[in-house]
């Protein structure tokens, strides 16, 4: 992290940091990243160099990128905005606004983006985001971010078809959460693979809990906030909540998820699933597919046990009971340090980075690579030509967390051969999407003083008390009796305020 800590110190200059790959007359831009698949695959192949040079080139700034591992996010990003100064230009954050974020930018420390993101000459891209997620990241009438687009049907259930074959537990067209516990229960008890050896467990699952929220929808639970007689409530006030908590706290008692889930570190999500320890991953529907690509990769072939002459095949199944979690149209996005970009032309400078970074030729380079070195064209077509884990070489997989996915995500999509990976993935996002549900108050949370000041602390707690429940440190009751205790310490008036910003609209 010695480079990390170096780049800390600049900031967006014209004439610091001279080297290989930088021009001084142009710019440096640094740039957090979030490292979700380990150092070594973030951008240090053989081309790593000349790919931050030919994205400098393109978008006429340095780019200087900040590696931050996905489990210290939220505390980096919260020191830098007790040290502006020390903050890269852009910082990356994952998931939705939070009130930490909010109570930030209520003080100054992002630029408004409204001075400048509409202007479609100089940022085509960038202008043609969405309205309704740019009101999601405005704070008290100033745009504070920039989305990375999602697909709203990207959320959903994946499983191994060919241990489900094999034990007879593939999931019907109109899966119940029954449906899913009995492939889940077969998983892990009745040898999948065939070895003789009690060495699975049904479901994949780390320290990122958002694999709860996908299920509790399954149970007719909200995406976060839900309508109740006609008033916006946080879904964890509801009889649905407790209903799919406990289906929750069934898995995990039975042994259908891994019982050390709370130490695993996000960056080895996926990893149970492609080392055949689990064979049910929930999350995005895309992540199915790159384990179902690991499976069939020559330098990771995995047999399957239908056919071992045949690679193991992941169904991207999706929604479980006619029901799964929306993506807030985004996941994560990038705020700009006002603290470093303290003029207009340095402003401009990290806008064009995250515009350019939107053209078509940024998105060939970030997500397949070089011609010639990962793929090749075949008319229109680009024809990958690295099948090591995902598009572009397993070294530089980090790469696409630069990219906001804008102005849609369909305008992302680059001309590539289809093949049947990509298909499913597209099929299942399709269907997804009409069973997708959406959380109806995240335009309303930016507006309450409450939920800017205490919201962070009492949604972690409110997912630290789920966990403990779930894990069996804390009964029912005490469960019950502890987020009582968080409405009456603070969160009704968040409701409150909620509603008064909803029925103002």
């Amino acid at each position: 992290m010695l480079l990390a800590t170096a780049v800390l110190l600049c900031g967006c200059s014209k004439d610091d940091q001279s080297g290989t790959n930088e021009n001084k007359d142009r710019y440096t831009v640094t740039f957090s990243l979030i490292d979700l698949y380990g150092e070594e695959r973030n951008n240090n192949g053989d081309n790593s160099d000349r790919i931050l040079k030919m994205i400098g080139d393109y978008c006429d700034v340095n780019v200087k990128p900040v590696w931050v591992p996905n489990d210290t996010l939220a505390d980096r990003n919260s020191n830098y905005l007790l040290s502006p100064g020390q903050s890269p230009d852009i910082v990356s954050w994952g998931g939705t606004i939070t009130g930490e974020v909010i109570s930030a930018a209520k003080v100054g420390a992002f630029v408004d983006l409204n001075d400048y993101v509409w202007d479609v000459e100089k940022y085509p891209n960038l202008a043609g985001m969405s309205k309704d997620v740019a009101a999601n990241l405005t704070v008290n009438g100033k745009l504070i971010g920039i989305p990375r687009t999602r697909v709203i049907g990207r959320e959903g259930l994946s499983y191994r078809q060919d241990w489900a074959e094999k034990l007879g537990v593939t999931l019907p067209e109109n899966a119940t959460p029954e449906d899913v516990y009995k492939m889940l229960y077969a998983f892990t008890y009745q040898d999948p693979d065939g070895n003789g050896i009690d060495d699975t467990i049904g479901m994949e699952m780390t320290s990122y809990t958002g694999v709860f929220d996908i299920i509790q929808t399954w149970f007719g639970c909200g995406n976060g906030w839900q309508f109740v007689d006609g008033r916006l409530m946080p879904v964890w006030t509801t009889d649905e909540y407790f209903e799919a908590v406990d289906y929750i706290k069934r898995l995990y008692d039975e042994g259908l998820m891994p019982k050390d889930f709370a130490l695993r570190p996000t960056d080895t999500w996926s990893n149970g699933c492609k080392s055949g320890e689990n064979g049910v991953f929930i999350d995005v529907l895309d992540g199915g597919k790159r384990i179902w690509q690991f499976f069939e990769a020559e330098e990771s072939f995995t047999p399957s046990v239908i056919d071992n002459t045949k690679a193991a095949e992941m169904v991207l199944y999706g929604a479980v009971n006619g029901r799964t979690l929306a993506t807030a149209g985004y996941n994560g996005f990038f705020t700009l340090s006002a603290a470093t970009l303290d003029t207009p032309e340095k402003i401009e400078a990290a806008l064009r980075l995250l515009d350019k970074l939107n053209d078509r030729e940024m998105l060939i380079l970030t997500q397949y690579g070089i011609e010639g070195i990962h793929y090749v064209m075949d008319g229109e077509l680009l024809v990958d030509t690295d099948k090591n884990d995902s598009s572009l070489s397993g070294d530089y997989l980090g790469l696409n967390q630069m990219l906001p996915y804008l102005p849609s995500t369909e305008a992302a999509v680059v001309p590539v051969l289809e093949d049947k990976f990509s298909k499913a993935q597209n099929e299942a996002y399709t269907k997804a999407s009409h069973y997708a549900i959406s959380n109806p108050a995240l335009a309303y949370l930016v507006q309450s003083g409450t939920y800017a000041l205490e919201g962070d602390g009492f949604d972690k707690n409110i997912q630290n008390l789920r966990n403990k429940y779930i894990c069996g440190a804390i009964t029912k009751e005490e469960f019950v009796s502890a987020l009582h205790k968080v409405r009456t310490d603070g969160y009704d008036q968040i409701i409150i305020e909620v509603n008064n910003a909803y029925n103002a609209k």
